[in-house]
C-alpha cells in the first residue's frame, strides 16, 4: 500500500500519511466490509482518499509562496536506478492526479480496465481515455523523453569471424 500511495503522491511521507488515513477509514467501516471484497475496498478507499486530499490541498498549495523540500531516504541504489525513478517521479508528478491513479493502477498494480472503473466509478472508456493520455505525457516529459531516446547499451562494432574473417 505504501508503495502505491507514493507512486500516487509522490512523497514518501505523504504516502504514509495517506496510508494511515485510508486504515483509519477501513477500521472505523469495517464490520460492514464484505469479506471477499476486503482488497479491493481498500484499494478503492487508498485512491478516493488521495483524490480527495489532492482536490482539497490543490488551493493550499497555489497559497504557499514555495513549496518546501521534500526529505528523501538515502539507499543504496546504483545511479542509473535513482536517475531512472527521479524521472519517473517528476514525470507522473506531472500528470493531474485521476490520470494518474489509472496509470499507476494500470501498471504498477496490474489491474484491469474494468476493474479500475470500478474503482474509480468511471466507465472503461474513461480508464481507457486516461491511461492512453498519461502514457502520452509520459513519454512526452522532458525527464522521460532524454532517457527513452538514448540507448541504453551502445551497440557493437561489427566483428569478424576469427577463421574466415566473415562480419557477424
Amino acid at each position: 500500500m505504501v508503495r502505491t500511495a507514493h507512486l500516487l503522491t509522490g512523497d514518501l511521507h505523504e504516502a504514509e500519511d495517506l496510508v494511515r488515513t485510508t486504515l483509519a477509514r477501513v477500521r472505523a467501516r469495517w464490520r460492514r466490509i464484505p469479506r471477499d471484497d476486503v482488497d479491493f475496498y481498500v484499494r478503492r478507499s487508498l485512491v478516493g482518499t488521495h483524490l480527495r486530499r489532492t482536490r482539497r490541498g490543490r488551493a493550499a498549495r497555489l497559497l504557499t509562496p514555495f513549496l518546501p523540500e521534500r526529505a528523501r531516504r538515502a539507499l543504496p541504489v546504483p545511479a542509473t536506478a535513482v536517475g531512472r525513478r527521479d524521472a519517473l517521479g517528476r514525470a507522473l508528478a506531472a500528470l493531474p492526479a485521476r490520470r494518474r491513479a489509472v496509470v499507476v493502477l494500470r501498471h504498477w498494480e496490474g489491474l484491469g480496465e474494468a476493474e479500475i472503473a470500478q474503482l474509480l466509478g468511471c466507465s472503461a472508456g474513461t480508464v481507457k481515455a486516461h491511461a492512453r493520455r498519461g502514457l502520452a505525457a509520459l513519454r512526452a516529459h522532458p525527464s522521460l523523453a532524454a532517457r527513452l531516446a538514448a540507448p541504453s547499451v551502445a551497440p557493437s562494432p561489427a566483428r569478424r569471424h576469427p577463421v574466415s574473417g566473415a562480419r557477424s
